[in-house]
């Protein structure tokens, strides 16, 4: 992994007057003086008004779940009075959507508005930190020289912290536990952050985008925010169209425009919501508008905002089967669904891409279902329901290729990689998340557990079967020279109940 790469930079593209993207056309980067000179001074609402606020405008995550962001807000503040403890706020900028360059936009060019959406939430709460999380060198650099300008303020105090890049780092425990120099991976357990954040504090976690639209929100009141966009999902959306133009909009406007404001047309399909989302056929991208509730109608997501036209001139099955290849080399390799599932999955639609035939296909979808509500995070879930959508939506294309058919287009690689992670794709193979991993445990969950005892057979001297022939302890310690028998375990268990752990 190069950590000194910049990574792709965004065009920024409006429709109608900017509001988050205010002040880009006349400087590179907003500096204190020209963001307050765009946007004016922050003010400062307690946490009954902004979580009013929030809810008048319908607020939601702009992550990809859409979670509302009032019943976040007040979900902390419950925390804190049952807790009698402070609070931390955390702004997720990792971004490790390969299609998605909204939130890189935002905190590369105008870091103060985010700040300002993360401090004025923080100051309402009564938190002491907002941590900010982030995977590019450049926009680790951007976020520093921002808080350098504001200097010592009263009040929380703000950071920021360069995390791995994978696709599992913005799950919400994965980012936590970076933010707090463990490994950068999902914790598998199902506690909001809301309730036991950074520190075991109530942590009031949303991304970059989220923060600078109630940043924008609270300067222009539920009023102002609503004099654009539709009157059900007030305001502007950021969008990443083609993995290269972020272009901020208003909710409403036609897809097919924005589409034609970045030189491309719907193609093949369209993959909106990004690679946990799913594909529209051309049909209905035509029809649909830059709406949750319009794109919901269509059968795809609004997800983090990414929009992905196919070209006519790729072909889609190469396209899913490559995308699907990097998807399961994400894996933390922390469950079986990720490490085993994911994998197969992978290997039964490039099976049949290839000509293996009907058998292939329904193997395809045999292992889809596998993995699915079964994951100690939603990456094997995300990832089923983005090879659902192009099974689909390319069934035509898929069954062709199925019976040795094929369609003789190349795969142009249409669909966004992180550069040098081709190899990735095909192989399957990561290394860097062991590499710089802390001591691990090995943990057994007795909810899914049956006694098989095959993991025994393979880590003898670390799992030991009771009488009973289950496994005599539910978490062990993981000697790194055992991993890798370890990860065999994983796979192979039959019920899926072994999953490997950061220890602590």
């Amino acid at each position: 992994m190069n950590r000194t790469a910049p990574g792709p930079v965004p065009s920024l593209a409006t429709v109608g007057p900017p509001r988050l993207l205010a002040g880009l056309d006349e400087t590179a980067w907003m500096d204190r003086e020209a963001h307050l000179a765009a946007h004016g001074p922050a003010p400062g609402p307690d946490v009954d008004e902004l979580a009013a606020l929030a809810e008048d405008i319908g607020l939601r995550g702009r992550g990809g779940a859409g979670f509302l962001f009032a019943r976040k807000l007040r979900a902390v503040a419950a925390a804190q009075r049952r807790k009698g403890s402070s609070a931390s706020v955390v702004v997720n900028g990792s971004e490790g959507e390969p299609g998605c360059l909204k939130d890189t936009a935002l905190l590369l060019y105008a870091p103060h508005l985010v700040l300002d959406g993360a401090l004025m939430a923080a100051r309402a709460l009564g938190a002491d930190r907002v941590a900010v999380g982030v995977t590019r060198p450049d926009v680790e650099r951007s976020v520093r020289r921002a808080l350098a300008e504001r200097g010592p303020e009263p009040g929380p105090q703000a950071d920021v912290t360069l995390l791995p890049e994978r696709f599992v780092t913005g799950e919400s425990s994965a980012l936590v536990r970076g933010i707090e120099g463990g490994p950068a991976l999902p914790s598998g357990r199902r506690v909001r952050t809301s309730e036991s954040g950074l520190g075991g504090a109530p942590t009031l976690l949303s991304n970059t985008e989220t923060f600078a639209q109630l940043a924008a929100a609270a300067r222009l009141g539920a009023t102002g925010y609503g004099a654009c966009g539709l009157p059900t999902e007030p305001g502007t959306v950021m969008l990443t169209v083609a993995g290269t133009h972020v272009v901020e909009t208003p909710t409403g406007v036609p897809l097919t425009y924005i589409l034609d404001l970045c030189g491309t047309a719907p193609g093949q399909g369209v993959l909106v919501g990004g690679y946990h989302g799913s594909w529209l056929p051309p049909e209905a991208a035509r029809a649909a508008t830059v709406s949750r509730d319009s794109l919901a109608a269509a059968g795809g997501v609004l997800g983090a905002g990414a929009v992905l036209p196919l070209p006519e001139t790729t072909c889609p099955v190469g396209e899913v089967v490559r995308m699907a290849r990097w998807l399961a080399a994400q894996s933390a390799g922390q469950c079986g669904p990720c490490a085993l599932g994911l994998p197969s999955l992978a290997d039964a639609l490039a099976e049949a891409a290839d000509g293996g035939g009907q058998r292939a296909l329904d193997a395809a979808r045999a292992r889809m279902s596998a993995v699915e509500q079964r994951g100690a995070c939603g990456h094997p879930d995300g990832s089923a329901r983005f090879v659902a959508s192009a099974l689909a939506v390319f069934a035509d294309e898929f069954a062709a290729h199925a019976l040795g058919h094929g369609c003789a287009r190349p795969v142009l690689g249409a669909l966004p990689l992180p550069e040098g992670e081709l190899h990735t794709a095909v192989s399957g193979a990561r290394t860097d998340s062991s590499a710089q991993a802390p001591a691990e445990q090995l943990l057994v969950d007795w909810t899914l557990c049956r006694g098989h005892g095959l993991c025994a057979d393979l880590l003898p001297g670390l799992l030991r079967l009771g009488a009973d022939g289950y496994p005599e302890r539910a978490v062990m310690p993981l000697p790194a020279r055992m991993r890798g028998r370890a990860l065999r375990a994983v796979r192979r268990c039959p019920a899926l109940a072994l999953r490997i752990a950061a220890a602590g």
